[in-house]
């Protein structure tokens, strides 16, 4: 079967969380800490985002393919400021390069178009060329501001960047 995205359904949350997970672990070796990384909890991850209230404006889109979850995309409006952001975009390492997360991002830009956010902002590990060369590649841009992640039992302090783009 294609390729297809399509808003999230409950009966999905499950191989999200799995998913989700297995592309932190993957994708952030080296950058997130290993023992932040071997904690990871599917379970845990299922649970909030059935206990987390959806955000006016907000959707989550998966990319399915052979009737597997093999991404997904979360998009709303922007938490520091305003505008739209996405959230969250994560592919299962075995598909990557195939397509299913350019689709992903352009089902987000369009969600945040059709609900008038004039901009989309995204924060990425700044240790991370493949996700910024990708965004870079999608049209997007640093614009010049940078944090700090801290990720939850750890004390280290991992910089992002911000990306933007207009809509």
């Amino acid at each position: 079967m294609p390729l297809t995205v399509r808003t999230i359904t409950d009966s999905d949350i499950d191989e999200v969380a799995a998913l989700h997970v297995r592309t932190w672990q993957v994708a952030y070796a080296g950058i997130v800490p290993a023992e932040t990384l071997d904690g990871l909890d599917p379970a845990v991850f299922a649970a909030k985002r059935r206990d987390r209230p959806r955000l006016p404006d907000a959707a989550t889109f998966v990319a399915v393919e052979d009737g597997a979850v093999i991404g997904f995309a979360n998009a709303g409006p922007r938490r520091d400021g305003d505008g739209g952001e996405l959230y969250a975009i994560y592919v299962h390492p075995a598909h990557w390069r195939g397509g299913a997360g350019a689709r992903l991002f352009e089902a987000s830009v369009g969600h945040l178009r059709e609900h008038g956010f004039p901009t989309m902002t995204l924060w990425v590990f700044e240790e991370n060329p493949g996700a910024r060369a990708f965004y870079e590649r999608m049209g997007m841009r640093p614009d010049g501001t940078r944090e700090y992640y801290t990720p939850h039992g750890s004390t280290a302090r991992l910089p992002e960047i911000r990306y933007e783009i207009r809509l």
